[in-house]
């Protein structure tokens, strides 16, 4: 029996064609392409822009300095002594300091609270901890901020972690519909059937009951499915007679009438590019208010993991870099060009590695092996549970091997997507390639994005060459119940996310969201890696032999997610020298019981010295 094949939008390369009707996206498209506007070398002279500028020179630009306060702007230049609490340095040895200075955008010192005040000088400001805990800014090493920020300002999310069930979801589209004026579209992502208990899909007869007055569109958390009321077909245009697009699919009931669920972009994209708000975004104020959310949660550094998927072109990295030339980022950006907009595209573009600044540069290129296991396209050694199907392979391992090599040779870091375990084989086998052909891969830093399952024979090879791994936790969390009874069995999903073997065999490991397939969230994400418990059954631990400790998650998502974006010298760590990037905690995670480390408090979020969020 085949499966439904169900991949992931950001990494299938279909993920833009949601905005394919946007005039800001297209126009921003078109004037990089005839280096109008921001130029195909990013309109910035980036080696001659300092962290002076993009405070000031960068926000008077802007026209932003009102954003940015007197206070702020000294606070830049001034030492800052932090005492009295507990400072988790997430050095090489994981160690605790009594006292931390900044200075301007750096860490001045570390250490001992007499040694640190002796550094800092008499004219110091003391802020007193009163028993709180620091940390390294928290470091999602995988998510799309750039595509996935445009998105989430027009459409509210519903997804599992707000919501346990589909009951719920609708209650809630139906209080929007009471504060909404009659006609106006409501909009909403990350639905999920396959984890929130109710019906395989929501219809007419669900949304319509919530409003035949308001267009509603709900977006399933693949990307590939979506659900709509009557009133939104019939806003669209779409009429009974409507033929399915090839590829996509108007789902019809068992009479042949419309149900208002749609299969794949081409189908549904009819509907919710009649939604006004598609064609009126703004890349670059979403990215800064995305940042700026996200400061909530104590991150200084995010990725876009699939950089040019918003406008099918070089030119997202234009939005990279207008936001840092705007002096209001609250969170660094590394970013990893698409390999389906073509390297030839992106080196016409003068693109490289390394471009960009500490504020926003680009860390790598991205390569995909196969899909998603839980839409059934990550593509597996042995059939799916109860299935002849074996996923689907997005780059044959010739085409794979061919791009690294290509990439390789030219410096380039390569980050590359690999959910089941014959897609692992395959970028094995690839990085193997890469140091048979003479290239060293301790400079490639390869990485494998999800690595869901992970045989011991793998973990050796990884090993042996030198391959990280990248986790998406929630994998487990959410995911946990459903990849056990609908996805693999029993057996097999004990080979999800192993942090705690790959630990033992001296493979380094981060933690990551891939937002937008789950909200962001580190302190909920070293809880999941420390617990394995999973949503749907808060009682049951998915292979608990892979539960690790407190320490090694925070370094998941800490020091070694920096060292995965190239990013280790400059951040990652409390540490002289390194960027001002920590995040103030309520509690030490270490201290708690593991079960409430994801509702310890956040107090303060600093990003290069700047104070980004206080709660």
């Amino acid at each position: 029996m085949k499966k439904e094949h169900f991949g992931c939008a950001c990494c299938d390369g279909t993920f833009g064609r949601l905005f394919y009707r946007s005039k800001p996206i297209q126009d921003m498209k078109v004037e990089a392409a005839n280096e109008k506007g921001w130029s195909c070398d990013w309109g910035i002279n980036w080696a001659g822009v300092g962290r002076r500028d993009f405070l000031k020179g960068g926000l008077a630009t802007a026209g932003f300095v009102a954003t940015m306060p007197n206070a702020a702007l000294a606070q830049a230049e001034a030492t800052i002594v932090f005492k009295g609490g507990t400072i988790l340095t997430v050095d090489a040895d994981f160690s605790v300091a009594q006292a931390l200075a900044i200075r301007g955008n750096k860490i001045l010192a570390v250490g001992s609270e007499y040694a640190v005040l002796e550094t800092s000088g008499a004219g110091a400001k003391v802020i007193d901890l009163e028993g709180r805990t620091i940390l390294p800014g928290f470091i999602d090493a995988h998510t799309h901020v750039v595509s996935g920020s445009v998105v989430d300002s027009i459409m509210d999310y519903v997804g599992m972690a707000r919501f346990s069930t589909a009951a719920q979801v609708l209650e809630y589209i139906s209080s929007r519909v009471t504060e909404t004026p009659s006609g106006e579209w409501l909009a909403f992502r990350n639905f999920d059937p396959a984890v929130q208990d109710g019906p395989d899909a929501l219809t007419f007869k669900e949304l319509d009951a919530a409003s035949t007055e308001h267009p509603i569109f709900v977006l399933n958390a693949s990307g590939h499915l979506a659900y709509a009321n009557s009133k939104a077909f019939e806003v669209a245009g779409i009429n009974p007679e409507i033929e399915n697009p090839e590829g996509g699919e108007f789902v019809r009931d068992e009479n042949g009438n419309l149900t208002g669920t749609m299969k794949n972009n081409v189908a549904f994209l009819q509907v919710v590019s009649s939604y006004p708000a598609m064609a009126s975004v703004d890349p670059l104020e979403d990215l800064i208010r995305l940042l700026d959310n996200w400061s909530a949660k104590g991150l200084t550094t995010v990725s876009e993991l699939s950089l040019g998927a918003l406008a099918q072109s070089p030119a997202d990295a234009q939005v990279m870099a207008a936001a840092a030339q705007s002096g209001r980022m609250s969170a660094r950006i590394r970013a990893y060009p698409f390999y389906t907009i073509g390297a030839d595209v992106w080196d016409a573009a003068r693109i490289a590695q390394n471009d960009g600044t500490a504020l926003a540069r680009i860390a790598g290129y991205k390569l995909v092996a196969d899909g998603s296991n839980q839409g059934f396209t990550g593509l597996q050694r042995e059939p799916y549970l109860n299935s002849d199907d074996r996923g689907l392979a997005y780059m044959q391992s010739d085409e794979l091997t061919a791009v690294a090599l290509e990439r390789a040779a030219k410096g380039w870091h390569l980050a590359i997507h690999g959910n089941g375990d014959a897609a692992i084989d395959t970028i094995l086998d690839t990085c193997e390639a890469l140091r048979d052909a003479g290239i060293d891969l301790s400079k490639v830093r390869p990485r494998i994005e999800h690595c869901s399952i992970l045989h011991d024979d793998q973990i050796t090879r990884m090993k042996d060459l030198g391959v990280s791994a990248s986790f998406l936790i929630g994998h487990v969390h959410f995911w946990g119940v459903t990849m056990r009874d609908n996805v693999f069995g029993e057996e097999k999903a004990q080979l999800l996310d192993r942090c705690h073997a790959v630990e033992q065999a001296g493979v380094g490991f981060t933690l990551h969201s891939d937002f937008m397939v789950t909200d962001p969230d580190p302190l909920h994400m070293i809880e999941m890696a420390v617990t394995r418990k999973t949503w749907k059954e808060p009682d049951y631990v998915l292979a608990p032999q892979e539960r690790i400790s407190v320490e090694s998650a925070i370094r998941a998502v800490t020091s070694e997610a920096a060292w995965q974006l190239f990013s280790d010298h400059e951040v990652g760590s409390l540490e002289a020298g390194k960027f001002a990037d920590l995040v103030i905690l309520a509690k030490d995670p270490r201290a708690v019981d593991p079960d409430q480390i994801k509702d310890i408090q956040i107090i303060e979020t600093w990003m290069d010295g700047i104070q980004t969020y206080k709660a």
